[in-house]
């Protein structure tokens, strides 16, 4: 089943604004759903009454989703960009329908897991799909776009989710994905026919593909359950461990054996793509860990509800569309667009090590105000890294590429959850590990007599030092001059 093979008149305006209002919103559908589930959570759990599978609404959706983002790159480089989209879609809107349906807590992880085989390639193939119908040189102010949608789903989700549990139902946080993707689907259908394909004989490598699946899925439940719901050098997780890179040194192999490898060795060779990919991995780690963690720490630092903490990383979020949208608009018109990105990390960096000298004397407004300073600076990072990396391959191989950086931005964001957690839980007593999660660590450190500030400061400090990661592989990666032309 492919589109149309060859292009046919170029797309006007007006199409290339519907093209990219359709894939936002299917972008914005796989963003929505990693945020909107979490204030609905209690009410779901107290409807299906079952608590201890609580967490499995969340993780089994990040973990599906994580796993199948760099297959969708490349079927949509052997089936075209509308196909595969349309795929990921109604797999999506499926699980979405299966979820609002679900009697049970299993069902529910279930139809959530399903959800994120068909979610996992939405932001990719969106990014994709841009990158298909508009020239480097202007593809940037459209990056500024996207983060615009990780933002708003970022604040939107939380508030959405919260809303429907409490005046209507939990499962309309599942039934507006309906519309939504009928809406994504509508806009992207008949226009994506237009956009030009680039063929090449491409197969699908199904064992690679299964050996990198897998060992994700093993590195992920062990990042997810290690310090909660097992020790770290407990048998389980070490077992997890040892499974992934077992299943990573298979995958390693397999790419020097298969014909057509899932992905080939020159393209993460590539000193664009590599150490791109590396700067947007600990960039997009530092990013979520602290979009994760920021709102509990104000709430166990400073006393605010979780609506206020929620409030107050409003301009956060706000400052990683601003240097995001600021980066992008300067990549079009200067040609070393390195610069501006070089300065923003070194801006973040420095704010997060004034926080982490003065965490206990902060006032609130400056801590949000130095915060926000370090998402603006962040934020100038993630266009031209995405822009960067799709502007050195070439068009058959576009969906790749695209579909690696986002497989390992996904990763970066979960390794360094993982990391704050377990900075978090290595401050905490013996005695209250049992019971300890992301919700009620606060309580079980003032228990304790601890101090969740002195805990912090290491946070912040693990941050910034993932920040200087992404500033260092950022500056080794090459600065080429972008096309002006697509192709």
């Amino acid at each position: 089943m492919n589109d149309a093979t060859a292009a046919g008149p170029p797309l006007t305006h007006a199409e290339i604004r519907s093209i990219i209002i359709g894939v936002l919103v299917a972008m914005f559908l796989a963003a929505l759903d990693q945020t909107i589930v979490a204030t609905a959570m209690p009410t779901i759990g107290a409807q299906l009454g079952d608590f201890e599978q609580l967490p499995w609404v969340v993780t089994s959706y990040l973990l599906a989703a994580t796993a199948v983002t760099p297959l969708y790159g490349k079927l949509s480089d052997i089936l075209g960009r509308r196909t595969t989209l349309l795929i990921g879609i109604s797999v999506f809107m499926i699980g979405s329908v299966l979820c609002a349906l679900a009697p049970t807590m299993l069902t529910l992880i279930i139809a959530r897991a399903i959800q994120g085989l068909g979610g996992g390639g939405l932001i990719s193939l969106a990014q994709t799909v841009i990158a298909d119908i508009v020239a480097p040189k202007e593809r940037a102010r459209y990056q500024a776009y996207i983060a615009g949608v990780f933002a708003a789903s970022s604040i939107g989700g939380p508030v959405l989710g919260g809303f429907f549990a409490e005046h209507l139902s939990w499962t309309f946080i599942f039934w507006i994905n309906l519309p939504l993707g009928l809406l994504a689907y509508g806009l992207t259908n008949s226009l994506l026919k237009k956009i030009p394909r680039h063929e090449r004989p491409h197969r699908l490598d199904v064992i690679g593909a299964a050996l990198m699946v897998i060992a994700t899925l093993c590195l992920l439940l062990a990042l997810t359950w290690g310090g909660l719901r097992f020790p770290w050098a407990s048998a389980p997780i070490i077992a997890l461990l040892a499974g992934s890179a077992i299943f990573w040194l298979l995958f390693a192999i397999r790419l020097k054996l298969a014909r057509e490898p899932l992905i080939s060795a020159d393209l993460l060779e590539n000193k664009v793509v590599g150490y791109g990919t590396a700067a947007a991995f600990f960039g997009m780690g530092v990013l979520i860990g602290l979009t994760i963690y920021i709102p509990i720490f104000l709430e166990g630092a400073y006393g605010l509800t979780a609506s206020q903490s929620g409030l107050a990383l409003v301009p956060v979020m706000v400052g990683t569309v601003t240097g995001a949208t600021f980066s992008g608009r300067i990549m079009i018109h200067a040609r070393h667009y390195k610069r501006v990105p070089i300065a923003g990390l070194l801006l973040a960096i420095a704010a997060l090590l004034i926080v982490t000298y003065a965490l206990e004397t902060l006032p609130l407004v400056l801590l949000v105000a130095l915060l926000t300073i370090t998402s603006l600076g962040l934020g100038t990072i993630l266009p031209v890294t995405t822009v960067a990396i799709q502007n050195s391959v070439s068009a058959h191989r576009m969906g790749t590429a695209t579909g690696v950086m986002n497989f390992f931005r996904s990763l970066g964001g979960a390794l360094t959850v993982a990391c704050f957690g377990a900075i978090i839980l290595s401050g905490l007593p013996a005695s209250g590990m049992a019971t300890v999660n992301i919700e009620n660590f606060a309580s079980v450190l003032s228990a304790a007599g601890l101090s969740i500030t002195g805990i912090f400061r290491w946070i912040f400090l693990a941050a910034a030092s993932g920040l200087a990661f992404s500033l260092l592989t950022f500056l080794m990666m090459e600065e080429r001059p972008l096309r002006s032309k697509l192709g």
